[in-house]
Protein backbone atom coordinates (compact mmCIF):
# COMPACT_ATOMS: atom_id res chain seq x y z
CA UNK A 1 0.00 0.00 0.00
CA UNK A 2 1.53 3.30 -1.05
CA UNK A 3 -1.11 5.70 0.20
CA UNK A 4 -2.36 8.82 -1.58
CA UNK A 5 0.17 11.09 -3.27
CA UNK A 6 0.38 14.62 -1.81
CA UNK A 7 -0.78 17.32 -4.20
CA UNK A 8 1.10 20.48 -5.08
CA UNK A 9 4.63 19.15 -4.62
CA UNK A 10 7.60 21.37 -5.47
CA UNK A 11 10.09 19.49 -7.67
CA UNK A 12 13.32 21.37 -7.07
CA UNK A 13 16.34 20.98 -9.35
CA UNK A 14 19.77 22.62 -9.09
CA UNK A 15 20.14 23.37 -12.80
CA UNK A 16 19.43 22.37 -16.41
CA UNK A 17 21.01 18.93 -15.92
CA UNK A 18 18.09 17.95 -13.73
CA UNK A 19 15.36 19.45 -15.91
CA UNK A 20 14.44 16.33 -17.91
CA UNK A 21 14.13 14.13 -14.83
CA UNK A 22 12.40 16.92 -12.93
CA UNK A 23 9.72 17.18 -15.60
CA UNK A 24 9.13 13.41 -15.46
CA UNK A 25 8.63 13.60 -11.71
CA UNK A 26 6.44 16.70 -11.98
CA UNK A 27 4.16 15.05 -14.52
CA UNK A 28 3.80 12.00 -12.27
CA UNK A 29 2.49 13.90 -9.25
CA UNK A 30 -0.81 15.80 -8.88
CA UNK A 31 -0.53 19.58 -9.35
CA UNK A 32 3.27 19.48 -8.97
CA UNK A 33 5.47 22.41 -10.07
CA UNK A 34 9.05 22.37 -11.34
CA UNK A 35 11.39 24.81 -9.56
CA UNK A 36 14.76 25.81 -11.03
CA UNK A 37 17.40 28.52 -10.63
CA UNK A 38 16.56 31.91 -12.11
CA UNK A 39 20.14 32.30 -13.31
CA UNK A 40 20.02 29.15 -15.43
CA UNK A 41 17.92 28.75 -18.60
CA UNK A 42 15.10 26.26 -18.24
CA UNK A 43 11.35 25.84 -18.57
CA UNK A 44 10.72 26.30 -14.86
CA UNK A 45 7.22 26.67 -13.46
CA UNK A 46 8.78 28.70 -10.66
CA UNK A 47 12.29 30.14 -10.34
CA UNK A 48 14.44 30.81 -7.29
CA UNK A 49 17.51 32.93 -6.58
CA UNK A 50 19.17 30.97 -3.76
CA UNK A 51 18.46 27.30 -3.14
CA UNK A 52 18.62 27.10 0.67
CA UNK A 53 16.27 30.04 1.43
CA UNK A 54 13.91 28.81 -1.28
CA UNK A 55 13.71 25.31 0.19
CA UNK A 56 13.21 26.78 3.66
CA UNK A 57 10.33 28.94 2.40
CA UNK A 58 8.66 26.00 0.66
CA UNK A 59 8.89 23.91 3.84
CA UNK A 60 7.54 26.76 5.98
CA UNK A 61 4.60 27.08 3.60
CA UNK A 62 3.78 23.40 4.01
CA UNK A 63 4.66 22.45 0.42
CA UNK A 64 5.70 18.83 -0.25
CA UNK A 65 9.25 18.84 -1.65
CA UNK A 66 11.08 16.46 -3.96
CA UNK A 67 14.65 17.68 -4.29
CA UNK A 68 16.86 16.36 -7.09
CA UNK A 69 19.96 16.91 -5.02
CA UNK A 70 22.02 15.53 -2.15
CA UNK A 71 20.00 14.91 1.00
CA UNK A 72 22.41 17.16 2.92
CA UNK A 73 21.21 20.23 0.99
CA UNK A 74 17.61 19.55 1.97
CA UNK A 75 18.51 18.81 5.58
CA UNK A 76 20.53 22.02 5.97
CA UNK A 77 17.71 24.05 4.42
CA UNK A 78 14.93 22.82 6.70
CA UNK A 79 16.76 21.75 9.88
CA UNK A 80 15.96 24.92 11.83
CA UNK A 81 12.23 24.45 11.18
CA UNK A 82 11.88 20.82 12.25
CA UNK A 83 9.47 20.75 15.17
CA UNK A 84 6.28 18.66 14.93
CA UNK A 85 6.28 15.57 12.68
CA UNK A 86 2.47 15.53 12.75
CA UNK A 87 2.26 18.78 10.77
CA UNK A 88 5.48 18.97 8.74
CA UNK A 89 5.18 18.49 4.95
CA UNK A 90 6.86 15.51 3.24
CA UNK A 91 10.39 15.96 1.94
CA UNK A 92 12.07 13.49 -0.42
CA UNK A 93 15.64 13.53 -1.72
CA UNK A 94 15.95 12.05 -5.21
CA UNK A 95 19.32 11.12 -6.73
CA UNK A 96 19.96 13.10 -9.90
CA UNK A 97 20.02 9.88 -11.92
CA UNK A 98 16.70 8.74 -10.40
CA UNK A 99 18.25 5.65 -8.84
CA UNK A 100 17.27 6.29 -5.21
CA UNK A 101 14.41 8.21 -3.54
CA UNK A 102 14.88 8.87 0.17
CA UNK A 103 12.02 10.11 2.39
CA UNK A 104 13.68 12.53 4.83
CA UNK A 105 10.71 14.07 6.64
CA UNK A 106 7.01 13.19 6.84
CA UNK A 107 7.28 9.51 5.98
CA UNK A 108 3.69 8.86 7.06
CA UNK A 109 2.46 12.22 5.80
CA UNK A 110 3.14 11.34 2.18
CA UNK A 111 6.93 11.14 1.85
CA UNK A 112 6.98 7.33 1.77
CA UNK A 113 4.20 7.32 -0.82
CA UNK A 114 6.05 9.94 -2.89
CA UNK A 115 9.31 8.00 -2.74
CA UNK A 116 7.64 4.74 -3.75
CA UNK A 117 5.73 6.31 -6.62
CA UNK A 118 8.79 8.11 -7.99
CA UNK A 119 11.05 5.06 -7.65
CA UNK A 120 8.49 2.86 -9.36
CA UNK A 121 8.19 5.28 -12.29
CA UNK A 122 11.96 5.73 -12.67
CA UNK A 123 12.96 2.12 -12.03
CA UNK A 124 14.84 3.14 -8.92
CA UNK A 125 14.73 2.21 -5.23
CA UNK A 126 12.69 3.83 -2.45
CA UNK A 127 14.85 3.87 0.68
CA UNK A 128 12.05 3.47 3.25
CA UNK A 129 13.32 3.36 6.82
CA UNK A 130 10.19 3.75 8.98
CA UNK A 131 9.74 0.65 11.15
CA UNK A 132 6.06 0.17 10.49
CA UNK A 133 6.45 0.17 6.73
CA UNK A 134 9.40 -2.21 6.88
CA UNK A 135 8.03 -4.69 9.38
CA UNK A 136 4.32 -4.51 8.63
CA UNK A 137 4.25 -3.81 4.91
CA UNK A 138 1.90 -0.86 5.37
CA UNK A 139 1.59 2.41 7.27
CA UNK A 140 -1.26 2.18 9.75
CA UNK A 141 -1.54 5.96 9.97
CA UNK A 142 -1.75 6.29 6.18
CA UNK A 143 -4.94 4.46 5.11
CA UNK A 144 -6.28 4.58 1.54
CA UNK A 145 -7.89 7.78 0.21
CA UNK A 146 -11.29 8.49 1.75
CA UNK A 147 -10.69 6.32 4.83
CA UNK A 148 -10.83 7.90 8.28
CA UNK A 149 -9.27 6.80 11.56
CA UNK A 150 -11.73 7.07 14.45
CA UNK A 151 -9.00 7.82 17.00
CA UNK A 152 -5.52 8.47 15.53
CA UNK A 153 -4.03 8.10 19.03
CA UNK A 154 -4.71 4.36 18.78
CA UNK A 155 -2.29 3.92 15.87
CA UNK A 156 0.90 4.06 17.91
CA UNK A 157 0.08 1.38 20.55
CA UNK A 158 -1.33 -1.00 17.94
CA UNK A 159 1.65 -0.54 15.61
CA UNK A 160 4.02 -1.04 18.57
CA UNK A 161 2.24 -4.27 19.52
CA UNK A 162 2.46 -5.59 15.98
CA UNK A 163 6.15 -4.73 15.65
CA UNK A 164 6.79 -6.43 19.01
CA UNK A 165 5.03 -9.57 17.79
CA UNK A 166 2.09 -9.34 20.15
CA UNK A 167 -1.25 -10.73 18.86
CA UNK A 168 -3.63 -8.28 17.20
CA UNK A 169 -6.91 -9.31 15.58
CA UNK A 170 -8.35 -7.92 12.35
CA UNK A 171 -12.13 -7.48 12.49
CA UNK A 172 -13.88 -6.57 9.23
CA UNK A 173 -17.40 -5.27 9.78
CA UNK A 174 -17.39 -3.36 6.49
CA UNK A 175 -15.78 -4.00 3.08
CA UNK A 176 -12.46 -2.63 1.88
CA UNK A 177 -9.93 -4.17 4.24
CA UNK A 178 -7.88 -5.80 1.48
CA UNK A 179 -4.98 -3.40 2.07
CA UNK A 180 -4.72 -4.65 5.65
CA UNK A 181 -5.00 -8.31 4.73
CA UNK A 182 -2.35 -7.84 2.03
CA UNK A 183 0.15 -6.47 4.56
CA UNK A 184 2.85 -8.63 6.12
CA UNK A 185 0.93 -8.94 9.37
CA UNK A 186 0.11 -12.29 11.02
CA UNK A 187 -3.36 -11.33 12.21
CA UNK A 188 -4.65 -13.28 15.20
CA UNK A 189 -8.09 -14.90 15.16
CA UNK A 190 -8.82 -13.24 18.50
CA UNK A 191 -6.83 -10.90 20.75
CA UNK A 192 -7.20 -8.15 23.31
CA UNK A 193 -6.01 -5.63 20.74
CA UNK A 194 -7.87 -5.32 17.46
CA UNK A 195 -7.86 -3.39 14.21
CA UNK A 196 -11.47 -2.89 13.14
CA UNK A 197 -12.82 -1.91 9.73
CA UNK A 198 -16.31 -0.59 10.37
CA UNK A 199 -18.93 1.85 9.19
CA UNK A 200 -20.43 1.90 12.68
CA UNK A 201 -20.14 4.61 15.30
CA UNK A 202 -17.43 3.83 17.85
CA UNK A 203 -18.10 3.83 21.58
CA UNK A 204 -16.04 6.37 23.52
CA UNK A 205 -12.93 4.88 25.05
CA UNK A 206 -12.70 1.96 22.62
CA UNK A 207 -9.28 0.29 22.75
CA UNK A 208 -9.51 -0.82 19.11
CA UNK A 209 -7.88 0.96 16.20
CA UNK A 210 -10.96 1.64 14.09
CA UNK A 211 -10.90 2.54 10.40
CA UNK A 212 -13.99 3.93 8.70
CA UNK A 213 -14.03 3.09 4.96
CA UNK A 214 -16.00 5.40 2.62
CA UNK A 215 -18.98 3.09 2.07
CA UNK A 216 -22.02 5.26 2.86
CA UNK A 217 -23.94 7.57 0.57
CA UNK A 218 -26.34 10.08 2.11
CA UNK A 219 -29.19 10.95 -0.23
CA UNK A 220 -30.73 14.38 0.30
CA UNK A 221 -33.94 15.83 -1.07
CA UNK A 222 -35.06 19.28 -0.06
CA UNK A 223 -37.17 22.29 -0.84
CA UNK A 224 -35.45 25.25 -2.47
CA UNK A 225 -33.45 27.26 0.05
CA UNK A 226 -33.65 24.65 2.78
CA UNK A 227 -31.28 25.71 5.59
CA UNK A 228 -28.03 23.79 5.86
CA UNK A 229 -28.66 23.32 9.58
CA UNK A 230 -31.89 21.45 8.89
CA UNK A 231 -30.20 19.19 6.33
CA UNK A 232 -27.32 18.49 8.71
CA UNK A 233 -29.63 17.77 11.64
CA UNK A 234 -31.78 15.38 9.62
CA UNK A 235 -28.69 13.62 8.27
CA UNK A 236 -27.22 13.21 11.76
CA UNK A 237 -30.50 11.71 12.97
CA UNK A 238 -30.50 9.36 9.98
CA UNK A 239 -26.96 8.18 10.73
CA UNK A 240 -27.68 7.82 14.43
CA UNK A 241 -30.78 5.74 13.71
CA UNK A 242 -28.69 3.32 11.67
CA UNK A 243 -25.80 3.36 14.14
CA UNK A 244 -23.47 4.62 11.40
CA UNK A 245 -20.39 6.84 11.70
CA UNK A 246 -20.34 10.13 9.81
CA UNK A 247 -16.69 9.35 9.02
CA UNK A 248 -17.87 6.47 6.81
CA UNK A 249 -19.82 8.79 4.50
CA UNK A 250 -18.29 8.90 1.03
CA UNK A 251 -20.58 11.46 -0.58
CA UNK A 252 -23.74 13.53 -0.31
CA UNK A 253 -25.99 12.86 -3.28
CA UNK A 254 -29.15 14.30 -4.80
CA UNK A 255 -30.93 14.94 -8.09
CA UNK A 256 -29.47 17.34 -10.68
CA UNK A 257 -32.34 19.73 -10.04
CA UNK A 258 -30.64 20.49 -6.70
CA UNK A 259 -27.21 21.14 -8.21
CA UNK A 260 -27.18 24.77 -7.02
CA UNK A 261 -28.72 24.12 -3.59
CA UNK A 262 -26.35 25.81 -1.10
CA UNK A 263 -27.54 23.80 1.91
CA UNK A 264 -26.50 20.51 0.30
CA UNK A 265 -23.07 21.84 -0.62
CA UNK A 266 -22.58 23.32 2.84
CA UNK A 267 -23.39 20.01 4.47
CA UNK A 268 -21.04 18.11 2.16
CA UNK A 269 -18.28 20.62 2.92
CA UNK A 270 -18.84 20.18 6.66
CA UNK A 271 -18.12 16.45 6.28
CA UNK A 272 -15.23 16.98 3.88
CA UNK A 273 -16.86 14.87 1.17
CA UNK A 274 -18.06 15.66 -2.38
CA UNK A 275 -21.63 16.48 -3.35
CA UNK A 276 -22.80 14.50 -6.39
CA UNK A 277 -25.94 14.98 -8.47
CA UNK A 278 -27.68 12.46 -10.74
CA UNK A 279 -30.12 13.01 -13.62
CA UNK A 280 -33.72 12.34 -12.70
CA UNK A 281 -33.77 9.47 -15.21
CA UNK A 282 -31.01 7.73 -13.25
CA UNK A 283 -33.00 8.04 -10.04
CA UNK A 284 -36.13 6.87 -11.82
CA UNK A 285 -34.30 3.64 -12.68
CA UNK A 286 -34.01 2.91 -8.95
CA UNK A 287 -37.81 2.93 -8.47
CA UNK A 288 -38.08 -0.86 -7.83
CA UNK A 289 -35.66 -0.55 -4.89
CA UNK A 290 -37.42 2.36 -3.14
CA UNK A 291 -39.11 1.76 0.18
CA UNK A 292 -41.94 4.11 -0.87
CA UNK A 293 -42.93 6.22 -3.83
CA UNK A 294 -43.72 9.91 -3.48
CA UNK A 295 -46.15 11.44 -6.02
CA UNK A 296 -45.00 14.89 -4.84
CA UNK A 297 -41.38 14.04 -5.62
CA UNK A 298 -42.39 12.72 -9.04
CA UNK A 299 -44.29 15.90 -9.88
CA UNK A 300 -41.35 18.09 -8.77
CA UNK A 301 -38.40 16.11 -10.13
CA UNK A 302 -39.54 13.36 -12.46
CA UNK A 303 -38.51 10.54 -10.12
CA UNK A 304 -40.41 8.78 -7.35
CA UNK A 305 -37.87 9.34 -4.60
CA UNK A 306 -34.91 11.73 -4.44
CA UNK A 307 -33.17 10.78 -1.19
CA UNK A 308 -33.43 7.01 -1.56
CA UNK A 309 -33.05 7.06 -5.34
CA UNK A 310 -29.88 9.17 -5.28
CA UNK A 311 -28.29 7.12 -2.50
CA UNK A 312 -29.10 3.85 -4.28
CA UNK A 313 -27.67 5.21 -7.53
CA UNK A 314 -24.48 6.16 -5.69
CA UNK A 315 -23.86 2.77 -4.07
CA UNK A 316 -24.72 0.73 -7.17
CA UNK A 317 -26.37 -2.63 -7.60
CA UNK A 318 -24.33 -4.25 -4.82
CA UNK A 319 -25.40 -1.61 -2.32
CA UNK A 320 -28.45 -1.61 -0.14
CA UNK A 321 -30.84 0.75 1.61
CA UNK A 322 -29.43 1.03 5.14
CA UNK A 323 -31.77 3.72 6.53
CA UNK A 324 -34.97 4.36 4.58
CA UNK A 325 -36.20 7.86 3.78
CA UNK A 326 -36.60 10.15 6.77
CA UNK A 327 -38.25 13.55 6.57
CA UNK A 328 -38.03 16.91 8.32
CA UNK A 329 -40.08 19.99 7.54
CA UNK A 330 -38.19 20.90 4.36
CA UNK A 331 -35.89 17.96 3.63
CA UNK A 332 -35.59 14.19 3.22
CA UNK A 333 -32.62 11.94 3.86
CA UNK A 334 -31.71 8.29 3.32
CA UNK A 335 -28.50 6.36 3.97
CA UNK A 336 -27.33 3.63 1.62
CA UNK A 337 -24.31 1.38 2.03
CA UNK A 338 -21.99 0.01 -0.62
CA UNK A 339 -20.89 -3.63 -0.61
CA UNK A 340 -22.39 -6.63 1.12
Amino acid sequence: MTGPLPAGAAIVVLGPSGAVLGRRVRDLLPSARLHGPRAEPGEWDEAYDRILPHLAALFAAGRPIVGLCASGILIRAIAAQLDDKRTEPPVVALAEDGSVAVPLVGGHRGANALARAVARELGGVAAITTAGDLRLGCALDEPPPGWRIADPQRVKPVAAALIAGRPVALVEEAPGGEWLRAAAIPWADAAELAVVVSDRAVAAGSAALVYHPPVLALGIGCERGCPAEEIAGLARDCLEEGGFAAAAVASIVSVELKLAEPGIHAFADSLGVPARFFPAARLLAETPRLSLRSPAAFRATGCWGVAEGAALAAVGTDGWLAVPRRQSRHATCAADRAGG
